[in-house]
């Protein structure tokens, strides 16, 4: 959808509504604006330029005889352009990144607290997560007559074991071929790239007898391969922050918001912008969603301002900002422009990453990011 066009009067006087209803949380009079700006103008041609800017739908009015207050399309508007403003002189975040402390789930989970403080709003970030993961290598050994341990390494030396029975004799000859041809077939591969046309081929190549086997073997990988995206690990802190906007205090999205916390599986669908998604053009990944634009049903009425950060070796993680959509944008991006960039620089720069021992299982991962949280955890 085209943006509407305001010249420099009426863009005064749309920032100085969006700006007074930020700070207030009440409906903006001409009055008011005629203290608020600098135009010099009458209240009378103020209500005239409000009156254009209601036509565009960038501004609406509450209640008869009432002042106006930002609509969904109006604060698209102002954080669209707040986006291609030149970026905000870094603000030092926390001496919890310059201090680099040795756990990165610490981290995640003090920059959670730290993030709700500082904004005044809820906050979310997730445990880092391969993107594109792949696998490394696998091993099959025998345990009995019919049955065979697996154990799969993917990227970040992610560890996964389990036993499959295969109600067949394996002996070592076979079960050595069988680890080679895997191996040369599978290493290197994401899930997308394990297809029907490969899992053919490679249950051919097996024979009959071992058919099964190879596809015990496949849905092992996939399934090691697809685990840290099917559970995220969301820290949350500052859920209470959010009843002091009376517009947000109603015990109805109280509840819808507590939910969506608690439903850490709602809260991941902000991990993976749309194609289309309303984040920045230049580059900086943040992403806003505004009311109806949110993923998540339960947030219509909410704003939430997300960016990913960056460990390297293709793990990321989503950092994110809860709030009314009166929320102070300009304040929350620059915040999260800044702690993405400390953890980009400081976690990213020399490829740190959690690492697994070979004993995990396949429910379980050494380091691999902190646990979930319930709410103002």
């Amino acid at each position: 959808m085209e943006e509407p066009v305001l010249d420099e009067r009426k863009w005064k006087i749309f920032t100085a509504i969006i700006k007074n209803y930020l700070e207030t949380g009440e409906p903006v009079g001409s009055r008011t604006i005629a203290r608020y700006t600098d135009l010099n103008l009458s209240s009378a041609t103020i209500r005239n330029e409000m009156s254009d800017l209601e036509e565009m739908g960038l501004i609406i009015q509450p209640h008869t005889s009432a002042g106006r207050i930002p609509s969904d399309k109006g604060y698209r508007l102002y954080v669209n352009h707040l986006m291609k403003q030149d970026d905000r002189d870094e603000k030092e975040i926390n001496k919890v990144l310059i201090s680099r402390v040795d756990r990165l789930e610490l981290v995640l989970r003090q920059l959670a607290q730290m993030l709700a403080q500082n904004t005044n709003y809820a906050a979310m970030i997730t445990g880092p997560q391969y993107q594109g993961n792949k696998l490394k290598f696998l091993q099959l050994s025998k345990v009995d007559e019919t049955k065979v341990l697996i154990v799969i390494v993917v990227e970040g030396n992610i560890v996964r074991n389990s036993v499959l029975n295969i109600g067949v004799d394996v002996s070592p000859d076979e079960l050595l071929k069988l680890n080679v041809m895997l191996n040369s077939a599978l290493t290197g591969l994401t899930i997308d790239e394990i297809n029907l046309n490969l899992i053919t081929q490679l249950k051919s190549q097996a024979g009959p007898q071992h058919k099964a086997l190879v596809e015990a073997v496949v849905d092992a990988v996939a399934e090691a391969i697809r685990y840290d995206a099917e559970r995220p690990q969301i820290y949350t802190s500052g859920a209470k922050n959010i009843f002091q906007y009376p517009e947000l205090s109603d015990q109805e999205s109280a509840k819808k918001l507590i939910s969506t916390f608690e439903n850490k599986e709602e809260l991941a669908q902000f991990m993976n912008p749309p194609a289309d998604g309303n984040g920045d053009s230049n580059g900086n990944d943040i992403q806003v969603y505004i009311g109806e634009e949110s993923p998540v049903k339960d947030m219509k009425d909410f704003s939430v301002v997300t960016t990913k950060y960056n460990l390297g070796h293709g793990l990321q993680g989503t950092v994110g900002v809860i709030g009314p959509k009166r929320m102070d944008y300009e304040k929350v991006v620059s915040t999260l422009k800044t702690m993405k960039e400390q953890l980009d620089e400081i976690y990213g720069g020399d490829g740190a990453k959690p690492e697994a021992g070979a004993g995990d299982s396949a429910e379980s991962k050494a380091d691999s990011g902190p646990g979930e949280r319930g709410p103002d955890q």
